[in-house]
């Protein structure tokens, strides 16, 4: 129950009448409908990217210049850059920033520190958030979003376009007016520096490891679906999130120890040991089934379509054979073939193996003089560009080929070029080398 009040004691001030003294400022809001309506344009003119842009987790925070993500996939706003920014530019932003994440831009921003050593820090992650603004603005804004003045773009350092943020880190150098070119602080998700705004990996509302790995492939096989709606740039990142390059050196050793392990390689019957079975028929002698170490043949291509490089890359692969042996150089003879098979050699530590060549290409005639080797090799490794016929049946033993790629001919020059012969047979291990 409420008393009312007496008279104040004496000496006690009265109560000021009147109007009250101002409060303090309300937090500005943040204006979440045009926020989402930026986020539903940007979804209408690239709609490739809607599975990434609705995968954002939004974060207000007073602290953020204007827009950054994390690589936990939050995305970080200030109310008053979104209150200041028309509806359309926003629109660009929620792209730029997406593109920072399904690009990897923090993922390779720490590669590049790590190569960078002690020398990496602030001004070298500044670096690596320009050159993936380069990487990424060159084909963002026309088309229905608008450029904002002062965005980045790789004509400021007289580079082309279409090319990484590798290639444009190796021409951002620091100077003074270089953190003015930073239009936006795009957050650690850009270059793999956690900012103080951040909730870091602990915090709420981020995205598991599986769930962005989720996110990156279903927007890359929406791209390479329908590859004539996006551009080039982009078409590119799907192909490469979709058949990632191959470690084709790690493939080659183990295409190799399959080969010279398998069932039935190196393997013959002796009867210098009795076998273990030998006591269930007295009367019969049995042979027993001896292990020896396998034998491999190499046939180089030295045709003239092969290049010195790929010959050095042949030999450096053939020396790096014999760990599959157990160092056994021995157990491995060099064949070189262009038109015809030339000398085999074994494979020594002091001897050179002489590459003769340089003519037509049928390594038909290296698949012959492997196979009369004595002993039989138990296992044929191939190093060829696949421009050569191939034999008709497979041979007696597992086949691995070292394929020097060759893009695809072209037409253009007439119809009297030689017919381009079918790439490796289907009994073959076929390893990309490059």
């Amino acid at each position: 129950m409420n008393t009312p009040a007496g008279p104040a004691a004496p000496g006690t001030p009265a109560a000021p009448v009147g109007p009250t003294a101002p409060e303090a400022p309300a937090e500005q809001a943040l204006d979440h409908d045009k926020l989402y309506a930026a986020r539903l344009y940007a979804v209408r003119v690239r709609p490739y990217l809607a599975t990434a842009l609705f995968a954002l987790r939004v974060v207000p925070s007073r602290r953020v210049p204007t827009m950054g993500v994390d690589r936990h996939w939050r995305m970080y706003v200030s109310p008053a850059f979104v209150d200041r920014t028309p509806m359309r530019e926003l629109a660009g932003v929620w792209v730029h920033e997406v593109a920072h994440l399904l690009r990897d831009h923090h993922g390779r921003g720490d590669r590049v520190a790590r190569d960078l050593g002690p020398a990496d820090g602030e001004a070298e992650r500044l670096r690596i958030n320009i050159a993936g603004d380069f990487e990424i603005n060159d084909d963002i804004y026309g088309d229905g979003l608008p450029r904002p003045a002062g965005v980045l773009h790789p004509r400021m350092i007289r580079m082309d376009t279409g090319l990484l943020m590798e290639d444009y880190l190796r021409a951002v150098r620091i100077v003074p007016r270089t953190r003015e070119m930073a239009w936006l602080d795009c957050g650690s998700g850009a270059d793999g520096r956690a900012r103080a705004w951040e909730l870091g990996p602990e915090g709420a509302d981020g995205l598991s490891p599986q769930e962005r790995e989720a996110v990156v492939h279903r927007v890359a096989q929406g791209i390479t679906g329908l590859p004539g709606t996006t551009p080039a740039g982009w078409q590119r990142w799907a192909e490469q999130v979709c058949h990632p390059p191959q470690p084709w050196r790690e493939l080659l050793g183990a295409a190799l120890r399959a080969a010279v392990s398998s069932a039935g390689t190196g393997e013959d019957y002796t009867y210098r040991r009795p076998a273990r079975r030998a006591a269930s028929l007295p009367s019969v002698v049995l042979p027993s089934l001896r292990r020896t170490p396998p034998r491999v043949a190499v046939v180089v291509d030295t045709s003239g379509s092969v290049s010195d490089t790929e010959l050095g890359s042949a030999l450096l692969e053939t020396a790096a054979l014999t760990r599959a042996l157990g160092g056994r150089r021995d157990l491995v003879t060099v064949i070189a073939c262009d038109a015809a098979a030339h000398t085999a050699r074994r494979l020594c530590a002091d001897a050179d193996i002489p590459l003769v060549g340089g003519g037509g290409t049928d390594l038909r005639a290296g698949f012959a003089r492997a196979l009369r080797l004595t002993p039989r090799p138990d296992a044929l490794v191939v190093f060829t560009d696949g421009q050569t016929p191939w034999p008709e049946t497979a041979p007696s033993c597992r086949t691995v080929v070292g394929l020097f790629p060759r893009p695809p001919a072209s037409d253009e020059d007439g119809e009297d070029e030689d017919p381009v012969p079918d790439g490796p047979p289907s009994w073959a291990r076929v390893v990309e080398i490059g």
